[in-house]
């Protein structure tokens, strides 16, 4: 198991760079962001290899996929961001479903995402690029996103059936629509590609709420997972103290 930080998220706000040199300093060598279309990705380049860093993942752009009349604009967004994360040397997409579709029944939009995604698995696998599939809370945040189960998404990534599409388990989403978070992890690890991790309630850090979350990281090295675990939060205090305390439990 290893630790990304998303700089988005802990650094919102702030100088991009001067987040990933924060980082390094922390004793973290491996960063993740949400869009790359917004970012000077020549900057972004040029700081990784500066100061010797990895970019674990990065999102797609955020087009419906279970909206079958956007599919073609799906996949063209998967190509550009697919040629961007080869130029960062970046081997995960973080990718969003959309939003339910009115007048679409769900049998019909779980469909359409599972037919989407297989179309995406010849680019992923001739890029040897993971595509990351994540569900979001409906109650607190996300009121009309299509995927809040986890227990749908592993049913998704079974039906498509590649080791090139993985769900993108973020614990603080899944506290808040499911709980019992260590059973579902374990009992599903070979389907999980990446985790993201915030404390509840709030969305801050790790000590801040009700997940135990030194037991639930222990529970997921016990799997032998060896990806990444994202540091997704909107912390209340110094973002490098936060981070060498998440370091000090592994």
């Amino acid at each position: 198991m290893q630790l990304s930080v998303c700089i988005d998220a802990l650094f919102r706000g702030q100088d991009f760079i001067q987040g990933v040199q924060t980082v390094k300093e922390a004793g973290i060598d491996t960063i993740e962001f949400w869009g790359w279309w917004d970012k000077d990705l020549e900057s972004i380049r040029s700081a990784k290899d500066r100061l010797g860093m990895k970019i674990a993942a990065c999102c797609t752009r955020f087009v419906s996929l279970v909206n079958p009349k956007l599919q073609e604009e799906y996949l063209a967004g998967l190509r550009e961001t697919i040629a961007v994360a080869q130029r960062l040397g970046c081997d995960r997409i973080i990718s969003q479903v959309g939003n339910t579709v009115p007048g679409l029944s769900r049998e019909v939009q779980h469909q359409t995402l599972v037919a989407g995604l297989k179309r995406c698995v010849p680019l992923l696998e001739k890029s040897g690029i993971t595509l990351l599939v994540e569900p979001l809370n409906t109650i607190v945040n996300h009121q009309e996103y299509y995927l809040y189960s986890s227990e749908e998404a592993f049913q998704i990534i079974a039906a498509v059936n590649s080791q090139q599409v993985k769900v993108l388990y973020d614990i603080y989403h899944q506290q808040i629509m499911e709980g019992n978070l260590i059973t579902r992890i374990s009992q599903n690890i070979g389907a999980i590609g990446h985790f993201h991790v915030a404390g509840n309630p709030g969305r801050h850090e790790l000590t801040h709420g009700e997940i135990n979350y030194p037991e639930v990281l222990r529970a997921i090295a016990r799997t032998g997972y060896s990806g990444y675990v994202g540091l997704e939060y909107y912390p209340l205090e110094d973002p490098a103290r936060g981070i060498r305390e998440i370091l000090s439990w592994l």
